[in-house]
């Protein structure tokens, strides 16, 4: 990977930088739009997909306008803030690992104050969205915040860090009951817990892409945890999500475009079994940047199978 953040600019940031005049404030939007991910959508979705399934269900088929968009303006907000503060915790680390190297902390074009700085005002924008709901959705809020803010931190002593992100990455799952009927039912909970699992097994996969690398400076993850039987715990753990999913269909009494969906699912999962097979980097890491697909065919079987009014 070149060393210049220009060099490894996506088409997006070409064309926002392509409007700026100014050499070094293009060299510096662009470090930012990396430090912040927007050059990469996949963890938005990876978020954004079951946070709109919660949406689907505890409205039943028909979210409101004002929280379909406070809840993606929010999803972006907070996933740009978490890649913040991990970059920022991970700053003496990710220049020792090959794909992490080039993050803008990590090769030094952006200071720590900038990105403490960048982080507080994402933070204050989240915070702004959610006050836009009612005070019970905002008191969910911070246990989420929380946990994003932890996460980095916690993959110095907690074994399996991938559970803790699981749980950052679905607590939109009850905010979205929350803000939708003022409670959280026994599916809303379950969804949760099915996104959690669903960020384990991803993030897994992802951090089979760093396992030698984590070895050699001793930061904790599942990939490493997990050992020679990942791949057999991923499955297991994709059995519990569709065994999980069937679960809340049965519950809301969704018909065959909801079943069609988990069979898609279920192969969706058995692709990735079969991608992930040897461990190889390149192979788990298109495996981890395909799996936002199973969200949206999940979602798709919600809002085909829900009634919508």
């Amino acid at each position: 990977m070149a060393a210049s953040g220009e060099a490894t600019m996506d088409l997006t940031t070409r064309a926002f930088a392509a409007v700026v005049p100014s050499p070094a404030l293009r060299r510096r939007i662009v470090d930012y739009i990396h430090l912040t991910r927007l050059d990469r959508p996949v963890g938005i979705w990876l978020l954004l997909w079951p946070t709109l399934w919660a949406l689907w269900v505890a409205a039943d088929g028909v979210p409101s306008a004002k929280l379909f968009g406070v809840f993606i303006a929010g999803t972006i907000v907070m996933r740009s803030a978490g890649c913040v503060i991990n970059d920022f915790a991970d700053r003496d680390v990710d220049p020792h690992v090959k794909r992490t190297r080039q993050r803008p902390l990590a090769a030094r074009r952006v200071s720590p104050i900038e990105a403490l700085v960048v982080f507080a005002v994402l933070v204050l924008l989240a915070l702004w969205l959610v006050t836009r709901l009612d005070a019970r959705t905002v008191y969910f809020s911070l246990i989420g915040a929380a946990l994003t803010v932890s996460y980095p931190f916690a993959k110095r002593f907690f074994p399996l860090p991938q559970f803790w992100l699981g749980a950052a990455f679905g607590w939109a799952v009850p905010m979205a009951f929350v803000a939708t009927m003022g409670t959280v039912p026994r599916v809303g909970w379950l969804l949760f817990l099915i996104t959690l699992l669903w960020s384990v097994v991803y993030d897994t996969i992802y951090a089979m892409v760093d396992r030698d690398d984590d070895l050699k400076l001793g930061v904790h993850s599942t990939a490493i945890a997990f050992g020679d039987m990942d791949r057999r715990i991923v499955g297991a753990m994709q059995l519990m999500i569709l065994a999980g999913l069937f679960l809340a269909g049965r519950s809301l009494q969704l018909t065959w475009p909801f079943h069609l969906a988990l069979l898609i699912g279920a192969l969706m999962f058995a692709r990735q079994q079969w991608q992930i097979r040897h461990a190889e980097r390149n192979a788990c890491f298109r495996a981890f940047l395909e799996s936002h697909w199973f969200g949206v065919v999940i979602l798709a079987g919600f809002i085909a199978a829900l009634p919508a009014g």
